[in-house]
Order: structure tokens, then sequence, then C-alpha cells
């Protein structure tokens, strides 16, 4: 039988609000490269450092320590981490985290938010294209999400998302740059508002798509995470998958040595400041146990 019009493969309607407001904040994007040549150093400095910001937001923020607990964060802390996370605008702390906690309990299903068994493009960008899978939803009612909302600062972001998001993701990065050193509000906003929150994004969805596809898988060969080192790259520390879906409580979300993790050495250098505490780890025993018994010998 013929699909209804608007709905996507299995059923799922497509949301075409989000269809027209992605391509349009990538041609935006593309556009914005075009700027490159024109913008002062300083401001492209100003947009890397926007990026770090925001991708520290997602990964020490959202990811390790709200999603996952794998740390505990005293308040000064916590609240850079929810503005940061605001800079990011993939959703508020609480909406990140139930959605993550649902991914790796029901992950590669259609209850996955992102499944990768769907392909590249939906494990990409594609899932944000089409309302949940209805899987989505009623196995994430099982899940316990009350921590979160036990946090006054989960509370205060989810409250003022909306306004919090224009401050820090467009309002700040934008002035900043017009405002110190001259720089054109055009040239700021394109670059350290729209390319900056494009590249963040779709550095985030490489974790979704290309680490659960590509690369080799050390702990655990009979999941579809992967190592994937030019995501650990683009995504300061949070491409060595394989072993973030194998030990997911581990606050380094990699085994600890000398591999490239900036958001590891960010929340060592807040230990180091009293910022942390409780930095949970998998012990290397436990891990040499686990790659010997489900690992693919790559490691």
């Amino acid at each position: 039988s013929r699909r209804e019009e608007g709905v996507g493969e299995r059923g799922q309607a497509i949301v075409w609000r989000n269809v027209v407001l992605m391509g349009l904040l990538h041609l935006g994007a593309l556009y914005a490269l075009s700027l490159v040549p024109r913008a002062q150093l300083l401001t492209l400095l100003w947009a890397y450092i926007c990026f770090l910001v925001t991708a520290l937001g997602v990964t020490a923020g959202a990811h390790r320590l709200w999603s996952h607990r794998s740390y505990k964060a005293k308040l000064p802390l916590r609240i850079f981490l929810a503005a940061a996370n605001s800079m990011a605008f993939q959703n508020d702390i609480y909406e990140w985290s139930r959605d993550h906690r649902v991914h790796h309990k029901y992950s590669e299903t259609d209850a996955d938010p992102h499944n990768a068994r769907r392909g590249f493009f939906f494990a990409h960008i594609g899932w944000l294209f089409v309302r949940k899978h209805r899987d989505v939803i009623e196995k994430g009612r099982k899940l316990d999400f009350t921590d979160l909302l036990d946090d006054p600062v989960v509370r205060f972001q989810r409250k003022y998302y909306k306004s919090s998001v224009v401050l820090m993701c467009f309002v700040i990065p934008t002035v900043v740059p017009w405002y110190l050193w001259g720089e054109s509000l055009w040239n700021a906003y394109f670059l350290a508002s729209i390319l900056r929150y494009t590249i963040s994004l779709n550095v985030t969805w490489l974790v979704n798509s290309a680490a659960h596809m590509y690369g080799n898988r050390p702990y655990d060969k009979y999941i579809s995470p992967r190592q994937n080192p030019l995501v650990t790259v683009g995504a300061i520390g949070e491409g060595f998958h394989n072993y973030h879906h194998t030990f997911p409580f581990d606050y380094s979300a990699s085994e600890l040595g000398l591999k490239f993790n900036p958001t590891t050495w960010f929340i060592d250098f807040m230990f180091w400041l009293g910022l942390v505490t409780d930095r949970r780890q998998a012990p290397k025993e436990m891990i040499q146990a686990r790659k010997e018994r489900t690992g693919d010998g790559s490691a």
C-alpha cells in the first residue's frame, strides 16, 4: 500500500520544520566559509574557543556528568557546564540526558533515538527529521530520570532554556568580537555563531553515526560502537566509543593514559581545582578481563 504523505520509513511522520531549519543552517554555514578570509584572526580564534566551550557543555556536561553520573561537580562547575550546554543548543540537559540514557539502554533497536542500524544518515541527522519511534517513547517511560530534576541547575536551565540559548549560542558569540576588537556583526554572527554551531552539531552527530559504524572493537565485538580516532579528535575525546558503551560509568570514556582526551583533561583539571569529586573508573583488571573475553583482539 502507498505510504501516507509526510510519513517516513517505519511510519514516523517527517518534521518538516526541522528539515527546513537544518537545511538553512547548513547553507548558512557554507556561506560562512566564504567569510573566513575576510575575518580578523582574533574572530577565528574566538570562534574556536566558543567551539571548545560548546563541546564541553555536551561532553563533560550533558554526557559524562548528567547522563552517566560518572563524576560529581560542585555548583560553580555545574553552572558553567549548563551555560556551555545552552551554547551547544542540542536540547536542554534533561532532554539530552534522557535520550542518551535510552540510547544506552536500548542501543541499536527501534527504542534507540538514533538507531545506527537504520543507516549512517539516520544515525547522523535523519533521526531529527522524523517524530520519535513509539518504542523510544514507550520504553523511555520505564527509566528513572528523577535525579536529573533533583539538580536545581538542570531545573533552572530547563525553565529558561530558550532565553539561555539565544544569549549563549547567538548573542555572546556575536557581540564579543564586535565590541572588543571591532569585527563586523555580520562576520561575527556567521563565523562564531552559525559556522561554529553547525560544526559542533555535526561533530556530536558523528559519535552517533561514524563511531557506531567505523573502527575496531577491542572491548566488545558483539556491540556496534567502535573506537574511531577521527571522531575522538573532533569530539574532544568522545570517539573511544566501544570502550564507552562497554564501561559507560567511566568518567574518562576511555582507558586512561596518554591518549587524546581533552574532556578528561578538563575534568581532571577541575578535580585539581577542587570542583570535581568522585571520578568513577573501570579498574585495569576489569578492562583487561573484558578485552580477553569479548574483544576483537585489536588492542
